[in-house]
């Protein structure tokens, strides 16, 4: 269970699939925070704490799942003479869910209209819970498909989303205010969701891509774009982009 502590390229996985789940898992604190909004001013903190709790425990449940199905290597039936198993449909069926979200996020961040989302009101914190614990059951599915796109190890996924939900408990709002300060950031772990779901898609396939090649392309991309931000520093305000719900100025 711990053979991969001596592995380098499990623990760069982990440095990786961490950040990646920290940024991808801003939406899932925005509405979060929506939603908690409606609940009274002493009751929010809790209720912000509490979702993000549910959200990593709804990340676990998936991503055992997941890893539970993807070991099911028996081929269910044939097609063109290859044999399609359940590891392989979830591989294939995470990668087209992969490509569809992020193409879609990039397109409503930059051409959609956002909705408005009325904060007034209150609501019982039972029914704010219940709506945060569906809520996480959607935003789980890209965090958890990716985990299983980039580390070959349960442990290093599950670790990586336990420190990432950890992290977001503590630093929502900061890691909030960056990315919307540097919407570059968000649009470039976007499109590495693109390229985790093209390769669960040839993985799925029998065609294997060694995930060291994953790795260095991710790094080399933050590395280019971390020099971009830093020279970038004096120029004129980024471009916002938009958001699926937009929370009302009260």
């Amino acid at each position: 269970m711990f053979d991969w502590i001596y592995s380098p390229e499990a623990w760069i996985a982990l440095a990786t699939l961490t950040s990646l789940e920290i940024v991808l898992g801003i939406d899932n604190i925005i509405f979060i925070s929506i939603l908690v909004s409606r609940l009274p001013e002493r009751q929010r903190d809790f209720a912000r704490r509490l979702g993000l709790g549910l959200a990593m425990l709804t990340r676990l449940a998936l991503l055992f799942s997941l890893t539970w199905v993807m070991g099911l290597t028996d081929p269910m039936f044939h097609v063109f003479g290859q044999g399609i198993s359940g590891r392989d449909l979830i591989l294939v069926g995470g990668g087209l869910f992969l490509l569809a979200k992020a193409t879609h996020e990039i397109h409503h961040s930059l051409e959609g209209e956002a909705e408005e989302h009325s904060a007034t009101g209150t609501a019982s914190m039972g029914m704010i819970l219940v709506q945060i614990a569906l809520l996480d059951v959607v935003f789980s599915l890209d965090s958890v498909i990716t985990a299983v796109g980039l580390a070959d190890q349960l442990m290093v996924m599950a670790i990586a989303i336990i420190i990432a939900v950890g992290v977001m408990l503590f630093s929502a709002k900061a890691i909030g205010e960056f990315v919307d300060s540097h919407p570059t950031v968000k649009m470039l772990a976007l499109s590495f969701l693109v390229l985790v779901g093209m390769t669960l898609i040839a993985e799925g396939f029998e065609v294997h891509i060694p995930k060291g090649y994953v790795y260095f392309a991710m790094a080399f991309s933050v590395a280019v774009e971390m020099l971009n931000l830093k020279l970038r520093k004096k120029r004129t305000e980024p471009v916002k982009l938009r958001k699926a719900i937009e929370e009302d100025e009260e």
